[in-house]
This record gives C-alpha cells, structure tokens and sequence, in this order.
C-alpha cells in the first residue's frame, strides 16, 4: 500500500491510481518514466531468487540480438508453469490449444507449438513468446516496437509485444532462472478470468490475422467460448490430492530465496504446502492467501 510501501523504499518512484486501469495501461505509465537500459515486468505476486536479475542482465548484455528475456516459473506449489515460454498463437496453435491437441500430444512440435513442452524447461531456449509476470526488456527494443497495447485489459498483452519483438528482428529468450509465480492462485480460473483471457485470445486473432475469412473466426470463436465453458465448469469438480497432508515453513534470513525455489520444486510431489514465513514482520506466504500472525 502507498502507507506501506514509500517510507522502506524513499529511492522509488511510486504511481498511485485510482482505479484499476489494467495491466497494459499502468505498465506503460512506468516504462515512459523509465530512464535505464532495461526495463523489467513483474508481477507483485512474485519470488526471485537472489542472483536472477544480475544473470539476465548479463545475458542480454552478452546477446546485443535479445529483445526481451524470461524465465523459469513455478507456482506456489512448485510445479512449472508452461506459460513461461510459449509460441505464436497461430490459428493452428490456437486451435490446437482449444481443442485439447496440445494436452493429448504435449511433447509433439506439430501439436504441441503453443505451449512448447518439448523443448527442455532446464535448457536456454530462442522462443516466440514470453510472460509478462517476468519479462525483462531492452528499452531500445522497446522505443523501436512500441509499448504495450492498451487494448488488452489483461492478459494477450505479453503475447502481442513478444510477437511485435520478433516481427521486428529482435529475438525472444528463454532462460532456466527459477521464480515463484503464485498467479493470483486462488481466482485465476474463475468466471472472470475465463471471459479476459478468452477475449484477449480474440483481439490478437483479429488483430494479427485479420485476412482469414468469417466463417474460420467463427469456427475460433466458438471453440473458445466452448472452451472457457468447460474450463469454468472444470474448476467447480474438486481434485483429489494424492499428496500428503505435511506443510513445509521456509523462514527467509534462515534459508535463501534460490534454495526457498528449489526445494518447493524438488518436493512439489510430496508436500501438499508451502509457507514462506516472516514472523518479524507478521505475516505468512502460502499459494492461496497472506496469513496475518
């Protein structure tokens, strides 16, 4: 909060609105006000390890051709998130994805180029698109394409930009650095969500296919929303979890943030939890909310 936040931080520039005016609108009020070399993306529902911003500056310092930069991403239960590197959402990705193509066959390059599972999630990677939860810049890059398009409430955005990057000669990079991405865990699936990531699939098809007939956007329309539909009605059937019930507390200052990251990837099979705990401050992390001590 702007009580909170300004007095531990005097050397930040902090921007205070009074409505929510989306992702893409609020970053580019940032970055017009940015004045270094890079500029980097990142969601407030995040955790870094130490060394992660030193190594992709050095990276993107080291591949002058390196428009734009991300990273490994794993939730707060430890498991990767495929939308960390991911394709164009051509219309045969699209409807790959749509259809469940890509979850039948995840490792195939013919079905599989959206989300690109079979490319290593440990191996440095040249990929089309990057997450804007963590997506490291070059503001030159950025002066030549543009800033994000504002038409994007939330969501599509990152995709948009990582396609206008390419289109532009820069290339896209994929780098193995772990961080938590906890996505707004406990509201990402639900109605809402749907409706905005759904609609954002349809503004970059329009956008950037707009010579393809009515009838083939008919077709990807319907199967979206047939799509957003099932993945709604999805969410409401519980899982079983399989995992034990045992809770792992990590309490920063005792434990590194880098080994916080690899440890909840190494057991995200075994353990149903994880808390990062800062008594000092009162306060707990766990993947669905902020504990108050």
């Amino acid at each position: 909060s702007m009580d909170y936040l300004p007095p531990l931080f005097p050397e930040v520039v902090f921007i205070k609105n009074r409505e929510n005016t989306g992702f893409s609108k609020a970053n580019n009020q940032a970055i017009n006000q940015a004045c270094g070399k890079y500029v980097l993306l990142l969601n407030p529902d995040t955790v870094l390890g130490e060394h992660v911003l030193e190594k992709a500056c050095l990276f993107m310092d080291n591949h002058p051709d390196a428009g734009a930069l991300g990273v490994k991403m794993i939730d707060g239960n430890g498991v990767f998130l495929p939308e960390s590197k991911r394709g164009i959402p051509s219309p045969w990705n699209s409807f790959c994805k749509i259809t469940g193509l890509s979850c039948l066959a995840p490792q195939s390059k013919l079905f599989s180029g959206y989300h690109l599972l079979y490319l290593n999630e440990n191996e440095t990677h040249e990929v089309d698109v990057l997450a804007g939860a963590f997506m490291l810049l070059r503001k030159k890059t950025l002066d030549t394409v543009g800033l994000l398009d504002e038409k994007f409430f939330m969501y599509g955005e990152d995709i948009d930009l990582s396609y206008r990057i390419k289109q532009s000669g820069y290339k896209n990079y994929y780098l193995p650095l772990k961080i938590i991405h906890y996505k707004g865990e406990s509201t990402k699936k639900d109605i809402r969500y749907v409706k905005i990531f759904y609609g954002a699939m349809l503004i970059f098809f329009q956008k950037h296919y707009p010579h393809y007939s009515g009838i083939f956007r008919f077709l990807i329309k319907s199967s979206i929303y047939t799509t957003a539909g099932l993945s709604v009605i999805g969410k409401m059937i519980p899982k079983r979890d399989k995992k034990t019930n045992k809770e792992k507390v990590f309490v920063p200052g005792q434990i590194s943030f880098e080994d916080i990251i690899e440890t909840m990837e190494k057991l995200s099979k075994q353990v149903s939890s994880f808390r990062i705990s800062y008594p000092e401050r009162g306060f707990s992390i766990t993947p669905n909310h902020i504990d108050f001590i």
